[in-house]
């Protein structure tokens, strides 16, 4: 049962990151657009960090993750500043790619390891 709710909180957040990408992206006015863009912003980065940190303290994933995600903020807010392009759109769109790139990581990874686990067998 509590796996099914972890399940189902997490669809929940990755539907809202997603609107909130849509609503930065396309420049959509709506109440709830801080709250999306930022939900977007601290946990895309996050997640794909913590999915690179398998077998891990939960704990230490989840701060290493949350770390990650302000300091990959924080890092392409000041080249955007430094060289003069400043766009939330692409600020989002970089976030966005990183994070489709560290999951492609993450698949990779993973299914090395697994093949890998098999061959051992």
């Amino acid at each position: 049962m509590l796996k099914q709710h972890r399940r189902a909180l997490a669809w929940l957040v990755a539907l809202a990151c997603i609107a909130g990408a849509v609503v930065a992206l396309f420049d959509i006015e709506t109440p709830l657009r801080p709250f999306l863009i930022s939900l977007f912003l601290l946990v895309v980065p996050g997640a794909a960090v913590v999915g690179l940190l398998r077998d891990r303290d939960p704990l230490a994933a989840l701060s290493v993750g949350a770390a990650a995600s302000l300091v990959l903020n924080v890092l392409l807010a000041q080249a955007m500043l430094l060289f003069g392009a400043w766009s939330p759109r692409a600020g989002v769109a970089t976030v966005a790619v990183l994070g489709g790139f560290m999951y492609v990581l993450r698949v990779l990874y993973r299914g090395k390891s697994m093949q890998t686990q098999q061959g051992a067998r």
